[in-house]
């Protein structure tokens, strides 16, 4: 199946005969940006690069935001941040997280940003790592309630008076501990002064991504606003997917962690809640096309130096979801996450790109194979000798 044809069969979504439901996902927008299925893709540092939001977008997501940039001038140039700044050939809108904890800086960021094509600035207050909150940036800001609102209505200012519209958005935790859930106060306030749209991750700074997310402080932001508000965190299914939204009343989820080897999630999500056709996981044949298209746009991004490094996190995610979509309980007399595990230590030593993405298919044959041989036992061994 070509890689078109499969992004067709995702994105056929509309024309597919409807399921009884009793939830909606209905369409919302962000300024002037109209998002019909809101199931969007989560920045993620070191992850949604552009080949990874072009993947998700193939897969059934309407909307995907950069990975956080840094709004330091002195970085503008470096190769990290023109990577992160690097939109070519994606759809509109076009949207880019910005870090930061000083507002002049912030509005520069925006500015500059918005000089070279980014239709959406998305504020970071959500992100828990050590390095961004100890900048006073990321979910820190919750905790400096007066700074953040500076923040805000810094960038929102340096936007307002543009030719095209530059709505800003801001993704935040619901508070920086349990005894400090801020997060309704904040978003009040952020409408106030003209964000456009709020996500709300379902965790305090202190959690970082540990138990569980806090729907009910989500739903109190969602009825407090007019603005749409976004759900995330732990959003793994699409039941899981429409417990969310039924329990939080939100406009529509952002998926993040639970998507990572698995991108056809955000198609399966939109499918469930607008109450279409259930999607089916896709097949290892189509999977290895899609995957194949992921690999070679990440190796044309990054060059072959960088690039057959980068994208062995990727490769993690994804060789335990094909040893599970293979429905196989062994592989070449292995338990299948064993054999998937094993793959993986042999990818890690391979040290060219071509060499990598030809032990990926025989990987994927593999597991073909096996899989349409009907449980008779394969000896066959893994590809790539260690």
């Amino acid at each position: 199946m070509a890689l078109n044809e499969l992004g067709d069969c995702y994105d056929d979504i509309a024309s597919a005969p409807k399921r009884p439901s009793t939830m909606a996902l209905k369409p919302l927008s962000i300024g002037p940006y109209r998002i019909e299925k809101p199931v969007l893709v989560a920045p993620m540092a070191g992850v949604t690069d552009r080949p990874y939001r072009q993947l998700c977008r193939r897969f059934g997501a309407a909307y995907a935001v950069s990975e956080m940039a840094a709004s330091n001038p002195a970085l503008w140039k470096s190769v990290k941040t023109s990577q992160r700044l690097n939109h070519e050939g994606e759809p509109a809108p076009i949207a880019v997280q910005l870090a930061g904890a000083n507002p002049l800086i912030m509005a520069e960021a925006a500015r500059y940003n918005a000089d070279r094509g980014a239709q959406i600035i998305d504020i970071n207050m959500g992100c828990p790592a050590k390095k961004v909150c100890a900048l006073a940036a990321g979910s820190a800001l919750m905790g400096q309630e007066s700074l953040a609102l500076e923040i805000v209505e810094a960038v929102v200012e340096a936007l307002a008076h543009r030719r095209e519209p530059v709505p800003v958005t801001v993704k935040m935790r619901t508070g920086i501990n349990t005894a400090s859930r801020n997060v309704r106060s904040l978003a009040l306030a952020m409408a106030s002064i003209g964000v456009s749209m709020i996500v709300v991750h379902g965790r305090t700074r202190e959690q970082g991504f540990s138990g569980a997310a806090a729907y009910e402080d989500i739903g109190q932001v969602k009825a407090s606003l007019s603005i749409p508000v976004i759900a995330n965190g732990d959003i793994d299914s699409a039941a899981k997917a429409r417990e969310v939204l039924a329990q939080t009343g939100c406009d529509g989820l952002m998926v993040g962690r639970a998507a990572l080897g698995r991108p056809w999630l955000f198609a399966q999500i939109a499918a469930e809640l607008a109450g279409e056709r259930l999607l089916a996981e896709p097949s290892l044949d189509d999977l290895s096309v899609a995957m194949q298209a992921h690999f070679e746009d990440h190796l044309s991004f990054y060059g072959e130096a960088s690039g057959l490094r980068s994208i062995r996190k990727h490769v993690a995610w994804y060789l335990p979801q094909w040893a599970r979509l293979s429905a196989l309980q062994q592989v070449d007399g292995l338990p299948a996450q064993a054999w998937a595990e094993e793959a993986l230590q042999r990818f890690y030593r391979i040290g060219s790109s071509a060499e990598q993405w030809q032990f990926l298919n025989r990987c994927m044959h593999q597991l073909m194979q096996q899989a349409a041989s009907s449980g008779q036992q394969l000896r066959q061994a893994l590809p790539i000798a260690a």
